[in-house]
C-alpha cells in the first residue's frame, strides 16, 4: 500500500520533507574541476578555476606606461617613431604560470579555455575605460554606439597548422560579454615566422605591409563614420603584446584608408 495507506497530512509532510532535502541538496556547493589544473574544488566562482590558479593571477591593477598599459619601466614607446595604435590594456603580466595557460590553449588545442581568457580580457577593457573617459552615445540597450572588436588574423599557413585564431576566438568571447560587434577588418597578405624570435628591428621590419584592410570592413567602417558624423573606435585584440609591432601595424593599415577612427589594443597578456 506505501503511501496510499497514509493519511493526507503524513502524505504532505513526506512530501515537504523530501522536497527540504532536494533543496539543500541544491545549495550545497557543486564539486567543480578546475579548468587549468583539473583539481577539484567547491562553489560557484566567476571564473572557472580553483583558488589555488585564481589567486596566482597576476593582474595587472595599475599602469605605468600610459600608452603600452605597461605595468613596469617601458623601454619600447619611447623608441616607436610613429604610435599608430592610442593606447593598449593587457589583463595580466605575462608570468609562467600565464605563459602556461597560453600554451594550454594556443599550442595544445584546449580550446575550452577560450572562455576563461574571453572573460579575463574584460579587465583590459575597464582599464581602457578608466584610462580615457571619453561619454559615447549608446544604443537602448546601452551598446556603444561608435565601438567595434576586431582581432589580428593570422595567415592561411599559421591557420591550418593550428585550426583556429586565438585572437578571433578571444575577440569573439570579449564581444559576447560586452555587446559590442566584432568585425574582421585585417587579412594577412604574406606569411611570417613567430615574431617572439626576432629582435625588435626584425619584428619592424618584417611586419611592414603585411597585413591588407579588407574592403567590405573598409566600406562598413567608412560609411558608418559618415553616418554618425563622428570617430570610429576600434579595439584590436592580441593574445600578448611584446613589443607592440604587431598592433602597431595593424592600426598602420587601417589609419591609412582616411576614416575618422581610433584605435586600441587589447591584449590578455603584458
Amino acid at each position: 500500500m506505501g503511501e496510499l495507506s497514509k493519511s493526507p497530512v503524513s502524505r504532505l509532510m513526506s512530501w515537504i520533507t523530501a522536497f527540504i532535502n532536494k533543496t539543500e541538496t541544491l545549495l550545497v556547493p557543486t564539486r567543480l574541476n578546475c579548468i587549468t589544473c583539473g583539481a577539484s574544488y567547491a562553489g560557484h566562482p566567476q571564473l572557472p578555476l580553483c583558488k589555488a590558479c585564481e589567486q596566482a593571477i597576476p593582474w595587472i591593477l595599475q599602469v605605468k606606461c600610459s600608452h603600452c598599459g605597461r605595468p613596469g619601466d617601458c623601454p619600447d614607446c619611447v623608441r616607436r617613431p610613429q604610435p599608430y595604435i592610442e593606447q593598449n590594456r593587457s589583463a595580466v603580466s605575462y608570468s609562467p604560470q600565464m605563459k602556461e595557460w597560453l600554451a594550454l590553449y594556443k599550442y595544445r588545442g584546449h580550446e575550452k579555455l577560450r572562455g576563461l581568457i574571453g572573460t579575463m580580457l574584460l579587465h583590459a577593457y575597464h582599464l581602457h575605460k578608466q584610462a580615457s573617459a571619453p561619454v559615447i552615445a549608446t544604443t537602448a540597450a546601452g551598446t556603444a554606439l561608435y565601438d567595434y572588436i576586431t582581432y589580428v588574423p593570422l595567415s592561411d599557413m599559421r591557420l591550418a597548422e593550428r585550426g583556429f585564431n586565438q585572437a578571433q576566438q578571444m575577440a569573439e568571447e570579449l564581444g559576447k560579454r560586452t555587446g559590442l560587434p566584432v568585425l574582421p577588418t585585417l587579412e594577412r597578405v604574406r606569411h611570417t615566422d613567430k615574431q617572439s624570435f626576432k629582435t625588435r628591428g626584425d619584428r619592424l621590419e618584417d611586419l611592414q605591409g603585411v597585413f591588407r584592410f579588407l574592403p567590405e570592413s573598409m566600406w562598413r567602417l567608412g560609411a558608418h563614420a559618415a553616418q554618425v558624423e563622428s570617430e570610429i573606435r576600434l579595439y584590436v585584440v592580441d593574445d600578448v603584446y611584446t613589443t607592440g609591432s604587431t598592433l602597431n601595424e595593424c592600426a598602420r593599415t587601417m589609419m591609412t584608408s582616411g576614416i575618422p577612427m581610433k584605435i586600441y589594443g587589447i591584449c590578455w597578456a603584458r
